[in-house]
C-alpha cells in the first residue's frame, strides 16, 4: 500500500470478508452499513446481497435475485437498489423484503424521465432522495421523501451540468450534491435544487464519492485507484493507479462505505470483484 493510504491512518485487513465453501462475488458494484456497522455487499453473483459484521464474519445473504443491480444505499431500515438493466429503484427491508419499486420494470424513461439505466442513490438529511440517471439518461432526479419528483437536471455532454454516465450520487451534510460524471473524469457539484457550483478534475472514471462525518470525500477510480479529498478538493491522500490483487490495492473500485467508527470498505468489479476492509488507525 502507498504511503498516502497510511498517512490518512488506514491500514488494510488482509482476508476480511471469507466466504464459504462454493460461494463467489461477483462484481461488487454496491455497499453500505446499516446502524448497527453490518456490512452489505451487493453483487453480481449468485447471492446477490451478502450481509458481514464487522470482523468479516457472513451473517446471512438476500434470497432475491439481483443480477443487473448497480447501485445501493441504506437509510435507517430502508435499502435502496438501483438496477440500471431493469430501469428501477427498488426499496427493501434490510431483510431483502420488497416494499416498492419506481419506474416500470423492463420499461426505460423516454425524454430524459425516470429511469434508463440508473446508476446510484442518495438520501439528504432532508429525507429527499436523489437518483443518478446514468448510463442512458445522463440525468440527475429529486424526489421528496414520499417519493414525489420534484425536478430533473443534465444531459449528454462535457459542460457544466452535462454528463457523460452521471454514475454515482452523494449527498455532503451541507446539501450539495456530488456527482460522478465518469467518463469526463470529474465530479460535478451542485446546490440541492440542481445548481452548477463547481467541478473537480483529474480522475480515472470516477465510479463513487463517499463523504465521511469530517466532510472528507472517498472516490473510487475504476483505473484501479482510489482518492481521498477534503471538502474544498483538496487532495489528502491517493494510492493505486496500477491494476493489482495485492492486498490494499485495486483492480477496478467501483464503491466504497465507512462505518461508525471511520473504518473503510472498497468493493471492485471486473476482474477484481472482491470487497476490502481498511481499518483506520
Amino acid at each position: 500500500m502507498s504511503s498516502g493510504s497510511k498517512e490518512m491512518g488506514f491500514k488494510v485487513v488482509e482476508g476480511w470478508g471469507k466466504l464459504p465453501d462454493g460461494w463467489s462475488f461477483g462484481h461488487v458494484i454496491g455497499c453500505a452499513v446499516d446502524a448497527d456497522d453490518n456490512v452489505y455487499v451487493l453483487n453480481r453473483g449468485e447471492h446477490s446481497m451478502m450481509i458481514f459484521d464487522r470482523e468479516g464474519n457472513l451473517t446471512s445473504s438476500w434470497e432475491v435475485k439481483l443480477p443487473t443491480s448497480h447501485g445501493l444505499h441504506i437509510e435507517g431500515d430502508v435499502a435502496y437498489v438501483a438496477d440500471y438493466h431493469r430501469h428501477t429503484v427498488q426499496k427493501f427491508t434490510l431483510n431483502g423484503e420488497l416494499l416498492e419499486t419506481w419506474g416500470t420494470e423492463d420499461v426505460p424513461g423516454e425524454n430524459g424521465e425516470p429511469f434508463n439505466r440508473p446508476t446510484d442513490i442518495d438520501v439528504a438529511s432532508t429525507g429527499e432522495i436523489y437518483v443518478s440517471d446514468g448510463y442512458a439518461n445522463a440525468r440527475v432526479h429529486k424526489y421528496s421523501a414520499d417519493g414525489e419528483l420534484l425536478l430533473s437536471w443534465g444531459e449528454k455532454g462535457t459542460g457544466p451540468s452535462q454528463f457523460d454516465i452521471s454514475h454515482d450520487v452523494a449527498i455532503a451534510s451541507d446539501g450539495r450534491v456530488f456527482i460522478c460524471d465518469r467518463q469526463n473524469h470529474r465530479i460535478q457539484i451542485f446546490t440541492a435544487d440542481g445548481e452548477y457550483i463547481t467541478e473537480w478534475g483529474g480522475f480515472k472514471q470516477p465510479c463513487s464519492a463517499t463523504i465521511d462525518k469530517d466532510g472528507y470525500v472517498y472516490v473510487t477510480e475504476l483505473q484501479a485507484r482510489f482518492s481521498i479529498l477534503d471538502k474544498d478538493g483538496v487532495l489528502v491522500a491517493r494510492w493505486g493507479g496500477e491494476p493489482s490483487l495485492e492486498p490494499g490495492l485495486f483492480m477496478n473500485p467501483h464503491c466504497a462505505c465507512i462505518d461508525s467508527r471511520g473504518d473503510l470498505y472498497v468493493g471492485e468489479t471486473l476482474e477484481g470483484s472482491r470487497i476490502q476492509k481498511f481499518r483506520k488507525l
